[in-house]
Formats: C-alpha cells, structure tokens, sequence
C-alpha cells in the first residue's frame, strides 16, 4: 500500500466540513445518549469499510471477553469490505510495481491480492484479538460524538496511541503498536522484495497511520452521512461491543 499515507491526509481535510458540531447539538447528545432501542447496525465506513470496532464512549465501561475480541477480529477480517480492500489496494501495487517478483497478468494481481488481504487479515487478529487477550486491552474505538472537530479529531488520533484495559484504566496502546510490528514482521514472509529494517519501519508506519485515518472516519461517520450525503440520525448506527 504505497500510497496509503495519502488517505489518512485526506480523511484529515474532511474535517473542517465538522467544526461547527459542539456538544450542546441536540444531534451529538442523540448520538452519545443512551436509548432503550438498540439502534441498528451501520457496519461499514462509505459501505466498503469494515465499522464493527466502532462503540459509543460510555461513563460505564463494560470491557470485552476473550471470546468476543476474536469474534470481533475475525468478523472484521472476513467482512466482505475487507475483501474489497484488498482488491483495491493489491491493484493499486500491481500498477505501481510494488513488488517487481510478483509479476503481472492475472497471477501477479493474484499475488498482490493474496499479499494485501493478509496485511489486513493478519493485522485484524494481532491489533483485535492476540494482543488485547494478552494484554487485556480494549481493540474498539470508543467513538466520542461530541465537542468540537478539532478535540474529536485529536480524541480519534490519540486512541492509536492510548486505550483501555480490561479493567476500565488507560493505557499506552500496546496492542495496536506491537500487533501492527508483529504483521509486518510475518508479511516479511511473503513480500520478497521489501524485506530490510527501512522497509519494515515504513510498512509499519503506514500501517499506523492508515488505522489513525480509520479512527478519524469512524469518529466522523455519522456526522459525514448526515452532511454530505444527507442522511437522518436515526440512519446513523454504531455497533455495540461483541457484534
């Protein structure tokens, strides 16, 4: 993915359209509330994005099972969204030349898809599921809602680097940073081409940094959809933890 730097810096540029959004909004306390009716599942981020790590901030943490994390990572990992990436994201290495042994024609866009998906799949269960269950940290977003952009957009960053543990405390997210190292480290395997430490520096830090643009999109979603594409908030779903 050797541009996928690029998409954290264009998530970034959508966030001016949110500034005017302050928690007094009648439209944020509905988001941030709590309501007897579960509301319904809006699974995925511009309909290709996998959005299942998404839950609303709570004054009550409630903190995942074991069982749940790799529920949640293989739910992420096998959503047809995931797959799309990959597609995408392989084609765009293939036309880039990313990785010049795996060819062209069908069978080098094959390698470049087979490659791409398991960055995403392998990344999922280290970032999700392995680490959190070792560490007994939180894998979800817990999404804010309220305020303005800019302290949204810095609560959403600063989840890459900060989460909870199991016991509702903060704590430098080891998860994200180790399960990140940890994918690279395995992709070593598959990507003949890049295999030394300034690659592997590289590959990690777009991989955090495409996880900070993920973040940013799943703070902002709801506020998107109501905005540009004119969606009501009863449309505006998160899902709750172990779906």
């Amino acid at each position: 993915m050797p541009h996928a730097r690029g998409l954290a810096w264009g998530v970034l540029a959508l966030c001016p359209l949110l500034n005017g959004q302050e928690a007094g909004d009648p439209a944020v306390a509905k988001n941030v509330s709590t309501s007897a009716k579960p509301p319904r599942q809006d699974r995925r981020i511009f309909w290709i994005i996998p959005n299942y790590r998404t839950t609303p901030a709570s004054a009550h943490y409630e903190p995942l099972s074991a069982k749940e994390k790799f529920k949640l990572a293989t739910t992420d990992a096998f959503d047809p969204g995931t797959f799309a990436l990959g597609a995408l994201f392989g084609a765009e290495s293939q036309l880039s030349h990313a990785n010049p042994s795996f060819g062209q024609g069908a069978t080098g866009f094959a390698r470049y898809f087979a490659t791409s998906y398991a960055d995403y799949a392998i990344g999922d269960y280290m970032t999700e599921a392995i680490y959190p269950v070792l560490l007994r940290q939180d894998p979800r977003f817990f999404r804010k809602g309220a305020g303005s952009g800019w302290s949204r957009l810095c609560y959403a960053v600063g989840q890459i680097f900060w989460t909870y543990t199991d016991r509702g405390r903060h704590q430098v997210n080891f998860s994200e940073l180790l399960g990140n190292a940890t994918s690279v480290a395995i992709s070593n395997a598959y990507y003949p081409d890049t295999r030394d430490a300034r690659d592997a520096t590289a590959k990690w830090g777009t991989q955090i940094g495409v996880d900070m643009a993920s973040n940013v999109l799943k703070e902002f979603w709801p506020d998107i959809r109501r905005k540009v594409f004119h969606k009501r908030d009863d449309a505006d779903t998160i899902p709750g933890p172990g779906h």
